[in-house]
């Protein structure tokens, strides 16, 4: 019987050494190499040619980004400490309150600047009056003091509103993430 095969690598010897083959190249891959000048298709080499060093430079992969990876990391809020909620919006709303009673007395400021409550307020007096009376005195029933205590008052009105519905939030979040795991967030590290 004949072997058909053609050539075969040597075998392993025993001792695991591999017999050193002499002029055989490791294998080039044809899109990673340029062309030589003789005009080989491709970059591949036959094997009657030598590479010089400098025609061996590797190309860059063409579909190759060099943007870093940006690390991400998914969290989920499992639970409110009711006390800490309680803190900051208490906080939060005591400064919405200086807010709303600073604004309001600003906003007064510029209505009685601008003639507002002369005008409006002789309109109604006007309309209200009768030959024994005056009528109704917006001028001084809208007075700075009185805008101001009712502001005030409405404000903290809204502290303890706010607290305490913030406070009681938390219990509800508390109660709900146990159910369900709570709320997941995606962070992703800054750059």
């Amino acid at each position: 019987m004949t072997d058909t095969r053609g050539p075969q690598p040597p075998h392993e010897t025993y001792g695991g050494e591999q017999p050193v083959q002499q002029g055989t190249q490791p294998y080039h891959p044809p899109q990673a190499y340029p062309s030589p000048p003789g005009g080989t298709q491709g970059g591949q080499q036959h094997p009657g040619q030598q590479t010089s060093a400098g025609a061996a430079v590797r190309r860059p992969r063409t579909g190759a980004t060099t943007q870093p990876r940006t690390r991400k990391a998914r969290l989920r809020v499992a639970k409110a400490d009711p006390w800490s909620v309680m803190k900051v919006s208490f906080l939060l709303s005591i400064a919405l309150g200086i807010c709303t009673i600073v604004a309001a007395a600003v906003l007064w400021m510029v209505m009685d600047a601008m003639g507002v409550f002369s005008t409006v307020g002789g309109t109604i007096s006007e309309a209200t009056g009768s030959n024994e009376s005056n009528g109704f005195d917006l001028q001084s029933f809208l007075s700075l003091p009185r805008v101001l205590l009712f502001t005030s008052v409405i404000a903290v009105i809204d502290v303890v509103l706010a607290t305490a519905l913030a406070t009681l939030g938390a219990f509800i979040y508390n109660l709900s993430a146990g159910f369900v795991g709570g709320v997941e967030l995606t962070l992703a590290e800054d750059e």
